[in-house]
């Protein structure tokens, strides 16, 4: 048997056993040993990602069309009936209106087909001709280390459907206890208070935040709750955008080039609309339970506040940094995203530790040269009259402040008070 095995492996290759997926425990072992072996990390390659039956769709062929805009089979004999693979038991059982094809869906958001259609670019291959017919406002910001940023605001119809969505569907699915952004009872203080006083704090930043989250992982969010795979479809598009072909570029300090809009023309949740970050969230749940299960065995705590993740820990994490980043990088890596090398921060007790502009070195505080800063502008609105600080050109300039302040008061109410005194004497006519 022996000889035999050996000429059908010269002939064929040598059979690869089928490899289970690391585990955290596993992936911390291995690269602890060969950090002490070799003095550096050593990663294996990452591999695509093998998704369970759960998501798969039945596609079922019939003669006739069983509901509008059904899809024809490849064969062209027959239509793909892709409305009976849903689980309306899931649904019920999680509160969630059910419904299995775009008429039904219609339906529930009071709605014409034909203009639910519209609305989702089903005329039109699923992208808007050019900006003017498309159904968000584009709007470019640059940011202030270089680059843009692309705001999506959807226009009123659409945020209407939009706005249900979030509030009968998402709003009722529970997100990640790790996760403090944009959830109800959560917010920038909560994401820092499980990292005060910690011996080291180390965050990372996602890149490319909402464009990295296509319509194919929206879509499989739907179907993993229970949706048919064509009613998943249909929600998926009206919740993400497809920049216009012929979109202009932005113009600015920073400068252009196709690399710019390139991450935009896929389908891709907007930063702008309202369903947005509800969905990064529960799109993400099993990036945070990844996360947070590797941040436990190195005895850290892990948050996350939308592209922003933190983790801190006692010296024992402190000492493991050199293992840990790398590891937590290939999870990021493994579910499709990507870190932004250029904001990757390791903060020592000995130094300024800031958690999403929260300073957590011994108590959740302001930091002291951001009211430093707030106080000189207030002053000088009150001296020299506010047009003279809008250098931004905020179109509510008072609003804006008045916002500022109120982060100041939730993170140290004295030093809020104070600089609400200061607001309320500026002339805001001048």
């Amino acid at each position: 048997m022996g000889l035999l095995n050996w000429f059908f492996s010269l002939l064929f290759g040598s059979p690869r056993r089928a490899a289970s997926p690391p585990t955290a425990m596993s992936q911390t072992s291995g690269a602890r040993s060969s950090a002490q072996t070799h003095g550096r990390v050593r990663l294996k390659k990452d591999r695509p990602r093998q998704w369970s039956n759960r998501f798969r769709s039945t596609r079922v062929v019939v003669p006739k069309k069983p509901y509008p805009f059904a899809r024809k089979s490849i064969t062209g004999r027959g239509y793909l009936d892709m409305s009976t693979d849903g689980d309306d038991q899931a649904l019920i059982a999680a509160g969630l209106p059910v419904f299995h094809h775009p008429q039904e869906l219609a339906d529930w958001l009071r709605l014409p087909l034909k203009e639910l259609a519209w609305l989702t670019n089903h005329f039109r291959h699923g992208r808007p001709i050019d900006p003017q017919r498309a159904h968000y406002h584009f709007r470019w910001i640059e940011k202030r280390r270089g680059g843009w940023r692309l705001i999506e605001s959807p226009k009123r119809l659409l945020k209407a459907l939009q706005s249900r969505i979030l509030d009968e569907i998402l709003s009722r699915i529970a997100t990640h206890s790790a996760v403090h952004g944009f959830v109800l009872g959560r917010s920038i203080l909560t994401n820092a208070e499980p990292h005060v006083g910690q011996c080291v704090v180390v965050k990372l930043d996602l890149e490319s935040f909402y464009p990295s989250i296509r319509l194919a992982r929206i879509a499989r969010l739907f179907r993993g709750l229970g949706y048919s795979r064509e009613a998943a479809i249909w929600l998926g598009r009206l919740v993400t955008s497809r920049l216009p072909l012929n979109q202009p570029f932005p113009t600015g300090k920073s400068g252009t080039s196709s690399l710019t809009l390139w991450p935009y023309f896929p389908a891709h949740l907007p930063q702008g609309a309202p369903t947005s970050p509800a969905l990064s969230n529960l799109v993400l749940s099993r990036l945070d339970a990844r996360l947070a299960g590797l941040a436990r065995k190195f005895g850290a705590t892990y948050t996350r506040y939308a592209d922003d993740l933190t983790f801190s820990g006692p010296e024992r994490f402190a000492a493991s940094l050199a293992v840990f980043i790398p590891l937590a990088k290939q999870i990021i890596r493994r579910e499709g995203l990507r870190v932004n090398r250029g904001k990757t921060r390791v903060l020592r007790q000995a130094g300024r530790q800031i958690v999403t502009g929260v300073v957590v070195n011994e108590r959740p505080n302001i930091d002291r040269r951001a009211y430093d800063t707030l106080k000189a502008i207030l002053t000088n609105c009150h001296r020299h009259g506010p047009t003279s600080q809008n250098r931004d050109n905020h179109p509510q300039f008072a609003l804006h402040l008045r916002g500022r302040i109120g982060h100041v008061s939730l993170l140290n109410p004295a030093r809020g008070a104070k600089l609400l005194a200061i607001f309320e004497q500026i002339d805001w006519e001048r």
